[in-house]
């Protein structure tokens, strides 16, 4: 099966069978494709897309390109989360021990952030200590014992992916649903989960700009999802200001052990109360949205939840201190409010322009061989529809290098908008598919 001929039939438009998607695939496991065969597969794919049975087919050859993580001999329904992004995002931090003092065991496997903020990993391993890079032996090990572990995406874990997403991300091919779902349900079913709860954002601050973009994505995923044999659900959430009060890594783990202390931000408890009621309900410990969103704030409420976050940064060799007394935490050097320049209404809080901030102050990454910071960002940010005084403050600015946080200082000035006008409420959470 050439290379050449494989690609000229889908430049062509016609339809890849299993047998030539997986050689495909194959290729990129294991080098013989070259990269410029690979490259003008993806772009050709880019172009004429991809059917339903040829993207449950992809999905599959990625996932089976490593090792499949085998959790059946762990009790109960496995459930995972995935979110496709956004600033502010910290959900699954609180969101995992909540579903696992709940009784529903919680293996998920995460990513690194690239680009204006820092991925669950980059949280976590703000926490002094804490490692993610467990073994898949271990990780077994770990959801069998406590019922959960973070850990990052494993060598031996559908490694086409890392080839096939390098070279979508230098080729202009990213943003390609096919392609997209490949990438997402190729990791998520090779970790050994039975039921999948996917978190699509749309928005400024997301990878999808609009609502209808994030409905055809979500429902790609959780078409292909099924068709993987997986019960999955998605939720379509909003992304124009950030999620919460706090961007940057230190600063949301802080923000995240308060929610799961019951004193987390509304719009943060409401997305994880909404994400975590659907892991319960297929995880077979609910029967519906209000028995499971009972059931999660019994376990803020009663500190088991709180016990179990404590339980899994000790198992991955985290201070468990940081649950007690956040400033345990990395602390910047530098911490400085940014003053309302008048009173009124907080008109718009843009989460680019707040993430963008960010990065600057070393949050998150331009490329992927930047180092990142773990205690600069972004705390106590206003929110949209809140009044405030000329002087009071819009944020606090936490920064190790001056320059940087002059330039952020500018930068969130531009992004928060003071006027008259209370603005028309948006929907956080606008649908969800099943």
């Amino acid at each position: 099966m050439f290379p050449q001929h494989v690609i000229a039939r889908k430049r062509d438009g016609q339809a890849l069978s299993r047998d030539e998607i997986t050689a495909f695939v194959r290729g990129a496991t294991d080098g013989s494709w070259e990269d410029y065969q690979l490259t003008a597969m993806l772009m050709a794919i880019f172009l004429r897309g991809m059917n339903a049975e040829e993207t449950a087919h992809y999905a599959d050859a990625m996932m089976r390109s490593g090792v499949v993580a085998d959790l059946s001999d762990v009790p109960g329904i496995k459930v995972d989360k995935h979110s496709t992004g956004g600033v502010g995002d910290k959900i699954s931090i609180p969101l995992a021990p909540m579903v696992v003092a709940c009784g529903v065991p919680v293996p998920m496997i995460s990513g690194r952030g690239l680009g204006h903020s820092g991925g669950t990993l980059d949280k976590l391993e703000a926490i002094p200590g804490f490692r993610t890079d467990l073994s898949l032996s271990a990780y077994h090990a770990q959801v069998a014992k406590i019922g959960c572990a973070l850990i990052g995406q494993t060598k031996d874990l559908a490694p086409a992916d890392k080839k096939l997403y390098a070279l979508r991300d230098v080729t202009a091919t990213v943003e390609c649903i096919p392609l997209i779902c490949g990438s997402i349900l190729s990791k998520k079913l090779a970790e050994g989960i039975d039921a999948l709860v996917l978190d699509v954002k749309f928005g400024r601050g997301a990878f999808m700009k609009t609502r209808a973009e994030a409905r055809q994505l979500a429902e790609a995923l959780v078409r292909v999802g099924q068709a993987g044999g997986k019960q999955v659900r998605a939720l379509l959430t909003a992304m124009e200001q950030p999620l919460g009060r706090a961007v940057g890594n230190a600063l949301e783990v802080a923000e995240s052990v308060a929610c799961l202390k019951g004193a987390g931000p509304a719009d943060v408890m409401e997305v994880t109360y909404a994400l975590g009621s659907h892991m319960l309900i297929l995880g077979g410990v609910a029967r519906d949205e209000a028995d499971a969103r009972q059931r999660l704030e019994r376990v803020v409420t009663n500190g088991t939840a709180l016990a179990k976050f404590r339980e899994i940064v000790i198992a991955q060799g985290g201070d468990p201190r940081v649950v007690d007394d956040p400033r345990h935490l990395p602390q910047a050097k530098f911490q400085v409010p940014l003053p309302a320049p008048r009173a009124g209404v907080v008109g718009d809080v843009d989460a680019m322009g707040v993430a963008l901030a960010a990065l600057r102050l070393g949050a998150g990454r331009a490329k992927a061989s930047d180092a990142v910071d773990p205690a600069v960002g972004i705390s106590t940010l206003v929110k949209i529809g809140e009044r405030v005084k000329a002087g009071d403050s819009l944020a606090v600015i936490h920064a190790n290098n001056a320059t940087a946080l002059a330039d952020a200082q500018g930068m969130l000035a531009q992004a928060i908008v003071v006027g008259d006008t209370m603005p028309d409420p948006v929907p956080l959470i606008a649908e969800t598919l099943v």
